[in-house]
């Protein structure tokens, strides 16, 4: 696949919709620093922190998929908070495109294992931002809390190397695993992400629909009846 220039990563697209009002007015209120890595960092945390990640309540429509869309809902999983991150970016003129690969996740739950009959995510997002001539991963999924409550040691971004998952958490257990990069993408690729997954987790979607069959659950009351250490 071939890389994506900086210069084709500042424009809105239909789901990275950097020029959405309320993109524009979150990047302007949060990136602030003498510079863009300082910029980027500081939206970094925004995304990061001020959002929920929720794995239960996602919706694979173009509607659910914008950026945008965290911005109303106040929670995102880890496409559309990557997606809401390189926005941000691009709002303030900071080129940013999304980054995916498949992961194993030790942090999920029995209802998740039941349904989607793996520990295995395709399509797991993150951002790719450019800073001081090169693209560096941003992962904003998790926010602190999370982290805190069930003893994952938090991805810190400092503009300078990749944020991407720890392999291990705070005790010492396995955290997560990359298997299989996918490569580099100018906007969310939709079309693709919803083929796979709905041949990948055939019980996961509401037959023809958009949503999950997880959306009425409580995610961090199932992490929660896990068992082993949680600090």
């Amino acid at each position: 696949m071939p890389d994506i220039e900086p210069r084709h990563c500042l424009a809105a697209t239909g789901l990275v919709d950097s020029d959405n009002p309320e993109v524009r007015a979150f990047a302007q209120r949060h990136a602030q620093g003498a510079d863009d890595r300082e910029r980027a960092i500081a939206l970094y945390y925004a995304v990061r922190d001020g959002f929920r990640y929720d794995p239960y309540r996602i919706d694979l429509s173009e509607g659910g998929m914008r950026a945008s869309t965290v911005l109303a809902n106040g929670f995102g999983w880890c496409v559309t908070k990557a997606a809401l991150l390189a926005a941000a970016c691009r709002a303030v003129g900071i080129p940013a495109r999304l980054g995916f690969a498949d992961v194993r996740n030790h942090l999920s739950t029995e209802r998740m294992r039941q349904t989607m009959t793996t520990d295995i995510f395709i399509w797991h997002g993150y951002t790719e931002v450019f800073l001081e001539g090169a693209w560096r991963k941003a992962t904003p999924a998790f926010n602190i809390e999370l982290c805190e409550r069930f003893g994952l040691h938090p991805l810190e971004f400092d503009g300078r190397s990749d944020s991407i998952y720890h392999p291990f958490d705070l005790a010492g257990n396995k955290h997560m695993e990359y298997l299989r990069e996918r490569g580099s993408f100018a906007d969310v690729p939709l079309a693709e992400l919803v083929a796979d997954f709905r041949s990948t987790y055939p019980e996961w979607l509401h037959g023809s629909e958009s949503t999950s069959r997880l959306e009425q659950g409580d995610f961090l009351a199932d992490v929660a009846k896990e068992p082993g250490p949680r600090l």
